[in-house]
């Protein structure tokens, strides 16, 4: 009898979990069914996973594109720079030779200013005129209310044009040392006779005066000077004195240069 009840238990116990199995797998069933996707859904998927598959050929081919654009941008730009580095390199070395032809220059320029200043000390170093007071014929000049610069034109040396006729002054042309002499004649007058000065700039250094009532009188007179460049020399007439002169030359003025210093 209590076998009986234990076998009767047992087939009550495996048809409980037999029937609890084949209802699980229906539940399990319907919900792998209602998991599944339709054909159409799968369609569209794969529509969007083809137009976007080719959205990004699209893209890369135009990336790519635009790589080659760039790698050629940065070739050409390589390329332009090398040049430049090469155009730098020819600015500095044109610079740097036109220093070098500006020093060069500068040298010459100095060398042809040493030149030219001894041609010049050559030059100035021959200094000398002479000049008579008439041009031509002869008579008497003077007497003046003034004291008036005696125009020597008649010209027989005028080295270095330092000597100027029209005006009868001397400008030295270099410092240095100068040497004048002048010889004068004077009509025989009881009055009036000759009276010459010489002036520097605004200076008087020297005189030479005669007087006599008859025939010619003569003087003369001789100053060596210290001059700046620039510096003048002329002769005055005195006051109310005159002076004689003819084709014979009496009345005369000179100077040269002694030395430079």
């Amino acid at each position: 009898m209590e076998i009986t009840l234990k076998f009767s238990l047992l087939l009550l116990v495996c048809s409980v979990s037999t029937n609890q199995t084949e209802a699980d797998n229906e539940i399990l069933d319907q919900q792998i069914s209602n998991q599944q996707p339709c054909p159409q859904e799968i369609h569209a998927v794969l529509r969007e996973l083809t137009a976007s598959v080719a959205e990004q050929k699209v893209e890369i081919r135009t990336l790519k594109q635009e790589n080659k654009d760039h790698v050629a941008k940065l070739k050409d730009l390589e390329m332009q720079n090398v040049e430049l580095q090469r155009q730098r390199s020819e600015i500095d070395k044109l610079k740097q030779q036109q220093q070098d032809n500006a020093a060069k220059l500068e040298e010459v320029d100095k060398q042809r200013t040493a030149i030219e200043n001894l041609n010049q000390q050559l030059l100035v170093k021959q200094v000398a005129f002479s000049a008579s007071l008439l041009a031509e014929g002869g008579g008497i000049t003077g007497p003046f209310n003034t004291h008036t610069t005696l125009v020597f034109k008649h010209l027989v040396t005028n080295i270095g044009n330092a000597y100027n006729p029209h005006t009868g002054i001397f400008t030295a042309p270099v410092r240095g040392a100068y040497h004048f002499e002048w010889y004068v004649c004077g009509p025989g007058d009881p009055v009036y006779g000759v009276a010459v000065v010489l002036f520097k700039n605004g200076e008087r250094i020297f005189s030479a005066w005669e007087r006599q009532a008859s025939h010619f009188g003569t003087a003369s007179n001789g100053a060596s000077l210290r001059l700046e460049t620039g510096d003048q020399v002329f002769l005055c007439l005195w006051v109310s004195f005159k002076i004689y002169d003819n084709h014979f030359h009496h009345s005369t003025f000179s100077g040269h240069l002694l030395f430079t210093m």
